[in-house]
């Protein structure tokens, strides 16, 4: 699969999980594409940290407004009813507890859900963004990545080594090969894409996944 593909297959999985009703924040770089694939007729109300209630899918380029950017500073669309506000009040939704589901992107993740995502040593820092405030705001943290780095080393780890996020708290971890649980128990393969095996996936993923009875379903994707 293309790098593209791969971020496609894991927007569009991810767009299922929305519900009506709900506030979403979408970080910056991948989790962003999931604003394309919201079914159609959802009430969903996504959210961009900078200040913004009612994002909509990326524009076209006859409607792009440079005035209208997201967290990563990409134009962005406006839906009817948004609303813009400062970042102390993005924020005070974040951290009261206000937000319904946050989407981030990752380095690494861990077997107890530990989240690594915002700095690797020797790089140059961007900062950690919003990223510790969602984690420890958000009622349910939704990690996507691609699922090993390019030269195929894990990025789910028994232990993260890079620095920490938030600890012990992400859900899910969904990648182009996988939907994972973080449970009590350990890492549950609860999904699987349909080209790949139990053994690809496990191979690329260094703690043991906890395979359920009957095996894991068929990963589904939301329609274009």
């Amino acid at each position: 699969m293309t790098e593209e593909q791969k971020r496609e297959r894991i927007a569009r999985r991810i767009a299922l999980e929305l519900r009506d009703g709900y506030y979403v924040n979408l970080g910056i770089g991948m989790p962003t594409l999931v604003a394309n694939y919201v079914p159609k007729g959802m009430d969903v109300i996504l959210q961009s940290e900078n200040g913004m209630l009612g994002v909509g899918p990326y524009p076209l380029e006859s409607e792009v407004d440079p005035d209208l950017i997201n967290a990563g500073k990409e134009t962005i669309t406006e839906l009817a009813g948004s609303a813009y506000f400062s970042s102390a009040d993005s924020f005070a939704m974040i951290r009261g507890g206000h937000v319904d589901l946050t989407v981030l992107g990752a380095l690494q993740v861990d077997e107890k859900g530990t989240l690594a995502n915002w700095a690797i040593p020797g790089k140059m820092l961007k900062g950690m963004g919003g990223a510790m405030d969602l984690v420890a705001g958000a009622k349910r943290v939704f990690v996507t990545m691609e699922h090993a780095t390019r030269d195929n080393k894990a990025k789910i780890l028994k232990k993260c080594t890079l620095p920490l996020t938030g600890v012990e708290v992400v859900d899910h971890i969904i990648t182009e090969l996988a939907w994972i649980d973080v449970m009590p128990e350990g890492l549950v393969l609860r999904e699987i894409a349909p080209d790949a095996t139990i053994e690809q996936v496990q191979a690329v993923t260094e703690p043991e996944l906890i395979i359920p009875p009957g095996g894991p379903a068929k990963m589904p994707v939301a329609a274009q």
